[in-house]
């Protein structure tokens, strides 16, 4: 796959005169038209017509019939030419990959894009036009009315993720499949997947079989742990392109390594196993920069998890190295991120590697807490012609307590209320940093405190959904004021999905 992680398409400007007082959206559309006295109305007859249809196109079709044929009953056929919804992928090419028009009126509904997944995150604006009833998975009374407007939409930054730590608690492809449909509502196209830590290795290495023999039998606090084996991740992987995820799959290191030391005694400096971890402390685990060994382990590890993503990303960690003396980590990172990009892939890490010399194309995570050393490292990968994904802890980290009587979560990067986690910009947040390297924005999650999709979704939601509004809607549609009025629309449709969310005191939830 080629990089594409690269400049935003020309984008369009959103004014407050374009955009309905009724408008509920989220993320906000570039811009958006409300066509007065148009109400379309989806009755029993009504068909999706896919015009120009490929495989790609049909599947998107196929997917948004199925769903709505489960809580309306309606047969909903899907055909080639037009329909009652049409879906096309004849539009312009200035849509870029991801833009897309809609338009709804009295008649008829009709989304056009220049790419199937275009037509995708047309479907997911769609979805959220419909009542939120239209998501439930047993038939429902209607009407199913739909207001008339006009939409034409694209995103703002091409990287829009979320991470989900299955390190420190093991979760099944189920989990992982509904973590996915939930994100993709909210036009999010990265799924960032922490897959090895002190504490479990979770992906089949069949060179290396001991890691998941052994380390995936782990996790915080002495559960059963778990892995994925290829064909589970396989899965996961076909899951997310169904709907237009890419998987970022991360295996970190130096430090963060417990699993693979307790593992295999031989990558351990002093040739003996460490003991499994359960606990959640950090830094004390370190690769050995000086052993052969340590690089041929990576040099398989890295291969095989290359042959099992089609993505062009490979996130090698790099953070919390507090056991790899400095020099150590410098001579380490860019042989860890050579064998990376011999694999065919580009390297991406938390901020830490850009201290050390990086490839061309290499994507810094910020993780920063607005501090200067962390800010100073962001800036020093862009010097090198690296990228930055903006993930600073004390606003885009879902395992952070909304207050302090959140029973979930952690505190060390601060409380993170709604409001916060939404009332910042990836491209002003690092100062001095151009705007140009910011290729976009990831909410991550780790999991030390989370051991059930149930805890997972009440720390996600109700704040993944801003997070996700940073990285696609213009600079200009983003203001608190308008923004929690649209989010309290979205919690009668996360009743219907059965999402365990959070009912934020600072939102009028519907």
């Amino acid at each position: 796959m080629e990089a594409t992680f690269h400049k935003p398409l020309r984008w369009l400007t959103s004014t407050a005169e374009s955009r309905p007082p009724e408008a509920t959206l989220i993320p906000q559309p570039v811009t958006q038209t409300a066509l007065q006295g148009q109400t379309f109305t989806l009755q029993s007859s009504a068909t999706v017509g896919v015009v120009t249809p490929s495989e790609a196109a049909s599947s998107v079709a196929d997917q948004f019939a199925a769903r709505l044929r489960l809580s309306t009953g309606f047969p909903l056929p899907v055909q080639p030419g037009a329909g009652t919804i049409t879906l096309s992928t004849d539009g312009p090419s200035s849509l870029g990959a991801e833009g897309y028009e809609l338009r709804v009126d009295d008649s008829t509904v009709t989304i056009t894009a220049a790419t199937p997944e275009g037509l995708f995150r047309g479907v997911t604006t769609l979805r959220q036009l419909l009542p939120a009833k239209a998501e439930a998975a047993t038939e429902q009374a209607g009407p199913w009315e739909i207001a008339g407007t006009t939409i034409s939409d694209a995103p703002r930054y091409p990287y829009r993720g979320v991470m989900l730590d299955v390190s420190r608690h093991f979760f099944s492809v189920a989990d992982v499949k509904r973590y996915i449909d939930l994100a993709s509502l909210y036009k999010l196209n990265q799924l960032h997947l922490h897959l090895s830590d002190d504490q479990g290795w979770r992906i089949q290495v069949d060179s290396w079989p001991e890691l998941t023999k052994y380390a995936a039998g782990s996790e915080v606090g002495g559960g059963p742990g778990g892995h994925f084996t290829k064909a589970d991740f396989a899965e996961i992987v076909m899951y997310a392109a169904e709907r237009f995820m890419t998987v970022v799959p991360e295996i970190d290191t130096p430090g963060h390594t417990n699993a693979a030391l307790a593992s295999y005694a031989e990558l351990n400096a002093d040739g003996e196993a460490t003991p499994l971890y359960t606990g959640t402390e950090v830094g004390f685990s370190s690769l050995t920069v000086d052993k052969d060994l340590t690089y041929e382990f990576l040099d398989d590890v890295f291969r095989e998890v290359a042959e099992q993503t089609p993505g062009d990303v490979i996130h090698l960690g790099g953070d919390e190295a507090h056991s790899t003396p400095h020099s150590d980590y410098l001579t380490f990172v860019p042989k860890a991120a050579e064998l990376v990009v011999k694999h065919g892939k580009r390297v991406m890490g938390w901020h830490e590697i850009a201290d050390a010399d990086l490839p061309a194309g290499s994507i810094v995570q910020y993780w920063g807490t607005d501090d200067d050393r962390a800010q100073a490292l962001a800036r020093k990968g862009v010097t090198q012609g690296a990228e930055v994904v903006m993930s600073p802890a004390n606003r885009a980290y879902l395992d952070m307590k909304y207050d302090q009587d959140t029973p979930y979560g952690l505190d060390w990067a601060g409380l993170i209320s709604v409001e916060k986690s939404y009332s910042w910009d990836p491209a002003t947040l690092i100062p001095e940093l151009p705007e140009s390297a910011v290729i976009g924005v990831e909410a991550p999650l780790w999991t030390e405190t989370l051991d059930n999709m149930a805890t997972v979704e009440f720390m996600v939601f109700p704040r993944l959904p801003g997070v996700a509004e940073l990285g696609w809607s213009p600079a200009s549609a983003l203001e608190w004021s308008t923004y929690k009025d649209r989010l309290a629309e979205q919690g009668s449709r996360w009743e219907v999905l059965g999402v365990n969310f959070y009912r934020a005191p600072e939102i009028d939830w519907r």
